[in-house]
């Protein structure tokens, strides 16, 4: 079973998925000559639908800028056909979160969260969020049917240690989460 936790969910079964029925994503056997000349395979995922012209992002993670940085979101997802990076970003906050905001930066990171096994490369996009816009009062996520996401806010300052403390009741917490609270939690420590 998997280690995440849906308190609405219960998984029904679990299994292989046959090339045929894979909606997103397939698994790809790649073979190649190594360095050294020898010929090797290797297994990965890739997902199937890709946005083109892009660059081969297919996603936009929101690092998302509350007044006095006393939050950070990280709302994210799949680039619709047509859309750019910083418009996804902008539609999945708002999808997400209910919040609205406006691009600061769009120069971030391409992150590749597990390279060797699938071909997933999202870009953080820097956004501004105004909490003091009508719109921002009290957002309302616009999540899609199978979404089930919860929203919340916390400190940065505690970020590290609510993350522990999540983990702890049995949430498994996302991989571009983690890397903020340690790239956090390590600056603390080394008074960076």
């Amino acid at each position: 079973m998997p280690d995440f936790k849906y308190p609405m969910s219960k998984i029904l079964s679990q299994g292989p998925l046959n090339a045929e029925e894979a909606k997103w994503k397939r698994l790809v056997k790649t073979t190649y000559l190594d360095p050294n000349g020898v010929q090797r395979s290797w297994e990965s995922g890739e997902y199937q639908k890709r946005p083109a012209g892009i660059n081969s992002i297919i996603g936009a993670s929101v690092v998302t800028i509350f007044p006095k940085s006393t939050v950070i979101g990280l709302p994210g997802g799949m680039i619709d056909a047509g859309e750019s990076p910083e418009q996804a970003a902008m539609r999945e906050l708002k999808e997400e979160t209910g919040y609205v905001g406006v691009v600061a930066e769009s120069k971030g990171n391409i992150l590749f969260n597990s390279p060797s096994f699938c071909n997933n490369k999202f870009k953080y996009i820097y956004v501004d969020v105004d909490l003091s816009l009508p719109e921002n009062q009290e957002p309302q996520p616009e999540l899609e049917e199978d979404e089930f996401i919860e929203t919340f806010t916390t400190p940065v300052a505690s970020l590290f240690s609510d993350l522990k403390r999540l983990e702890s009741e049995g949430y498994t917490v996302e991989t571009r989460v983690v890397a903020i609270a340690e790239g956090l939690e390590i600056a603390r420590r080394w008074s960076l």
